[in-house]
C-alpha cells in the first residue's frame, strides 16, 4: 500500500509565509481593554467568595475557584514590585531598549500586573511608586499598550 512513497521525491520549499489571525480576549478581557482605550481607566475584577482582586481582570478566582463578578476600578498608580531591565534591543520586544519590565501592584488591586517602564531607569527600584501614562485617545487601539508605560512618581 506504501510502495507508492518509493516513487515520490520529496519537495521541500524554503521561506517564509504570513499567517494573518485575528485573537479574541474573550468578554472579560474585552472589557478590561475598551476601558484602556476608551475611557483611560483600569478595571480589575473581585471575587465574589474571597474578595481578591485581580488586574488584568479574569473570570475565574485563581484562589477559590469561584467567578469574580464585581468590576472595579483600580487606581492608576501603584507600586513596583519586582523588575528587570532589558539593555539590548529585539524585534520582538514592544520598545526600543534600554527599558523595564515591572511587576506593578496598582493601589486597590491584589495582584501585580506586569508592564513596561521607560523613562528614569537609574531610579527604578523595589517598592518605588509608578502612574501609568496613557498614549493619546487617537493612538488607543484596545490593547495592553494603550497604557504607553508606567513612570515614576
Amino acid at each position: 500500500m506504501e510502495k507508492w512513497l518509493e516513487q515520490v521525491e520529496p519537495l521541500t520549499f524554503k521561506g517564509q509565509i504570513a499567517v494573518p489571525y485575528t485573537w479574541w480576549a474573550g468578554e472579560t478581557g474585552s472589557l478590561f481593554l475598551m476601558g484602556l482605550r476608551d475611557k483611560e481607566t483600569i478595571m480589575g475584577c473581585r471575587c465574589n467568595s474571597c474578595g481578591t482582586v485581580y488586574v488584568p481582570p479574569r473570570r475565574t478566582c485563581a484562589q477559590c475557584f469561584t467567578d469574580t463578578g464585581e468590576w472595579v476600578q483600580l487606581s492608576n498608580e501603584g507600586t513596583v514590585q519586582s523588575y528587570t531591565v532589558v539593555r539590548f534591543s529585539h524585534p520582538l520586544q514592544p520598545v526600543e531598549a534600554p527599558f523595564a519590565y515591572a511587576l506593578i501592584q496598582l493601589d486597590g488591586a491584589d495582584v501585580s500586573l506586569v508592564h513596561l517602564i521607560k523613562k528614569d531607569l537609574d531610579k527604578l527600584e523595589k517598592g518605588v511608586r509608578v502612574r501609568a501614562c496613557f498614549k493619546e485617545q487617537s493612538e488607543r487601539k484596545g490593547h495592553i499598550l494603550d497604557i504607553d508605560g508606567f513612570e515614576i512618581i
